[in-house]
């Protein structure tokens, strides 16, 4: 009985030890209402930006230029919080009429900076950098 006793305990110790060095811990800190509201405000601008897709000219201005809509929302998706408030800051700006041509040029070029970056392969005419 002490021998069942000491095994027991050793193997019950031991689990114990494993199941403690594998639990990860995590961590928590404070967000500012400013990093909060930063991040709602890239939400509602991304949201923003996609709602615009939904316009036949764009839609039409697209399919004719051999782009789809999934690939300008990965697009979208994958803009820095500074490239996506610098290209509303643009929208704003343009006349109202313009918005349209704006956001087409706006696509074009990034797909030519990620070309040219590696990240994609959309034009055949753009080489890649590296």
């Amino acid at each position: 009985m002490r021998t069942t006793k000491r095994y027991l305990s050793i193997m019950l110790t031991a689990l114990f030890l494993l199941t403690s060095m594998a639990s990860i811990q995590a961590q928590a800190a404070m967000i500012g209402t400013g990093e909060a509201v930063a991040q709602q405000q890239l939400s509602v601008d991304r949201a923003e930006l996609k709602s615009m897709l939904d316009d036949k000219a764009v839609q039409d201005k697209l399919a004719s230029m051999g782009v789809t809509q999934d690939q300008v929302e990965k697009r979208i998706d994958s803009l820095t919080a500074d490239e996506l408030a610098q290209f509303n800051s643009q929208l704003d700006q343009a006349p109202a009429g313009a918005g349209v041509v704006g956001i087409i040029v706006l696509f074009l070029v990034i797909f030519i900076i990620t070309d040219m970056l590696c990240a994609t392969n959309v034009y055949s005419f753009v080489n890649c950098v590296n």
